[in-house]
């Protein structure tokens, strides 16, 4: 009998699992498209909430808020002008993407004042660490167990 309930809880947690990993597939199927000609995964850059979490993270006045803005928004308008460019290889392509972040991060790092500076240097050093990460290791995977 305890055999039997057993089994039943085990076959009941598969299926609820399986409904939420599908679920989850769903939405992100409905997410990827909404992201058009970005790519499936990919996350649409947006200028206006990139300076709402540096505001947030880095305490901007107004002015750093606009300017910033504005930096963020001629890197977007770059970067869309790149992904159209077909003439270009992708290397080239992401090279010129490379550079172009790193003019608006200089930009951006110019407006801050040595404080903001050296939380800015923190949040590139962090995001820089996670994107050197191998393939399938997420952000907290590399803590020892």
């Amino acid at each position: 009998m305890r055999k039997g309930i057993f089994i039943g809880l085990l076959l009941a947690a598969v299926v609820s699992m399986v409904s939420a990993s599908a679920i989850a597939q769903d939405s992100g199927d409905q997410q990827s498209a909404q992201a058009g000609e970005r790519g499936a995964g990919r996350r649409q850059f947006d200028p206006q909430k990139r300076t709402e979490m540096l505001t947030k993270e880095l305490k901007l006045t107004s002015d750093q808020q606009t300017k910033v803005l504005d930096i963020l928004k001629s890197q977007q308008s770059q970067m869309q002008g790149l992904h159209s460019d077909t003439s270009m290889s992708q290397d080239d392509r992401r090279s010129k993407m490379m550079d172009i972040r790193k003019t608006s991060n200089d930009q951006i790092r110019a407006l801050l004042d040595p404080n903001q500076q050296k939380k800015w240097d923190a949040m590139q050093s962090r995001r820089e660490r996670w994107g050197n990460k191998p393939e399938g290791q997420g952000e907290g995977d590399s803590q020892p167990k």
